[in-house]
């Protein structure tokens, strides 16, 4: 099974850049965007039910043209759910869980979440949002486990766990996507049993990035962000077999990311 995950900065504006025909050219058996920036009724017939897909999407309820999430799968769920369950998080669209039954053999029950966490930019009150945000998140996901589901969880989490994930640490020590009480949050997930697919094979890896400030070309410097990741659960880990950044990949702000489980 390979999943991609990709924030896309606008659906509709990934589309004219190549992304959705690069996606379909990849044929993945599900595909998470972030970042979607469209309702539903605003996409194109072919871009809303590609064909060979069950798509589901999750869109701002507050605005249009911000936040939103999409899954596109091959696999039909057992069931589709939209939000953390709690009003005060649900408002934006950013986040899609899907649960299948017997995916992948010897796995029974497989949580798929899709997550667009909050830019803590903008002042205290949306920093407060997204640390209250992270803190409901864990709860919603340690539920599925309880449960007895293996738990894949992907999206732009907004915050660089370590030193190694961003270009110029030490200038970023004050601004928040890098803050010591976003990283500790980081800190709490892996601790709760969650391992970053990526880092679990690149431990070391440096000028490893998925995100980039287009204004400042930051892109053709590398002077980056790691922003955006898979997640697994522990039981999950020895089936992943790549995690990979696929950083020559353009469309967007972001780059798209994958892992493939076997």
């Amino acid at each position: 099974m390979r999943i991609i995950s990709w924030n896309v900065n606008g659906l509709r504006a990934n589309v004219k850049k190549g992304g959705f025909d690069w996606f379909l050219n990849e044929s993945p058996d599900i595909y998470c965007l972030q970042e979607t920036k469209a309702h539903p009724d605003q996409l194109e017939e072919g871009i809303r039910n590609p064909d060979g897909y069950h798509s589901y999407f999750d869109h701002s309820k507050l605005r249009k043209g911000y936040s939103g999430v999409a899954i596109y799968s091959k696999l039909e769920p057992k069931k589709v759910e939209y939000g953390l369950g709690k009003p005060e998080f649900d408002q934006e669209g950013r986040l899609l869980a899907l649960l299948y039954e017997n995916p992948i053999k010897d796995i029974n029950r497989l949580a798929l979440i899709n997550n667009y966490i909050p830019n803590g930019g903008g002042g205290p009150d949306r920093l407060e949002f997204k640390l209250k945000y992270y803190d409901q998140f864990l709860k919603y996901i340690n539920s599925f486990r309880k449960d007895g589901y293996e738990l894949v969880f992907c999206g732009d989490i907004n915050t660089a766990h370590q030193a190694i994930d961003l270009a110029r640490p030490k200038d970023n020590e004050n601004n928040t996507g890098f803050l010591p009480i976003e990283r500790k949050w980081l800190d709490k997930f892996i601790e709760a049993g969650y391992i970053d697919s990526f880092r679990h094979f690149n431990p070391d890896k440096t000028g490893a990035y998925t995100w980039w400030d287009m204004k400042t070309f930051a892109r053709d410097r590398n002077v980056g962000w790691r922003l955006d990741y898979f997640f697994v659960s522990e039981g999950l880990i020895k089936r992943v077999k790549k995690a990979r950044i696929l950083d020559n990949i353009i469309g967007s702000d972001h780059c798209p990311i994958d892992i493939i489980i076997e």
